[in-house]
């Protein structure tokens, strides 16, 4: 099939199924019952196909999560990949997964999107750490007191879905920097407290 059918119909089914869907899903995402902002519980799967129950099944004890809502938002989370890769490879225990957030539209707008995602994405690292989440993105943008679905945002999160370290948008220097604070932090066993913001 044409590549550019290809990405006009995939447009077209996303966003009919942004604006058209409230509150279907298969997944949950649901409010932390403490008020603080936590990563919900909310199951997924990645490229290859594999189930995953987040943030109890992240690989990482400190997984950084790239969070994104619009196919175009894409660009932004690229900013972020190599620094991912370079800093999975230097402190063990770190995972990092892009997190593709969307309304769940029903299984066959999920068969359709995830094959799109799986053409479009030959390698297997990267199918391998994509995880689709089909849920009511309204709490989950909630839940992680996001305020917005119009940029991506970067999360430093544990297994127990505690956020120790988030911003928004393109990787920049004062971001990098934080993120190598904050885990050089943790590192040496300090970093309790609030959630770094940058």
């Amino acid at each position: 099939m044409n590549p550019a059918l290809i990405l006009l119909l995939s447009s077209i089914v996303l966003g009919s199924v942004l604006l058209g869907r409230q509150a279907l899903s298969t997944g949950s995402a649901t409010l932390p019952s403490s008020g603080a902002a936590r990563f919900p519980d909310v199951s997924g799967a990645n490229l290859q196909r594999a189930e995953y129950q987040l943030p109890a099944d992240f690989e990482g004890e400190l997984n950084l999560v790239m969070v994104a809502f619009r196919r175009q938002q894409q660009q932004l989370v690229n900013t972020w990949l190599p620094l991912a890769r370079e800093l999975e490879a230097e402190h063990e225990g770190l995972a990092y997964y892009e997190l593709p957030v969307v309304y769940d539209g029903g299984a066959m707008a999920r068969t359709y999107l995830d094959n799109v995602m799986r053409a479009g994405i030959p390698d297997p690292k990267a199918r391998a750490t994509t995880i689709t989440l089909y849920t009511d993105v309204s709490s989950f943008v909630t839940a992680l007191d996001l305020g917005t679905t119009r940029n991506i945002h970067v999360l430093l999160v544990d297994r127990a879905g505690t956020v120790h370290w988030r911003t928004s948008g393109a990787l920049d220097a004062a971001a990098e920097q934080s993120l190598r604070e904050t885990l050089a932090e943790r590192k040496g066993g300090g970093g309790a407290g609030s959630a770094k913001v940058v």
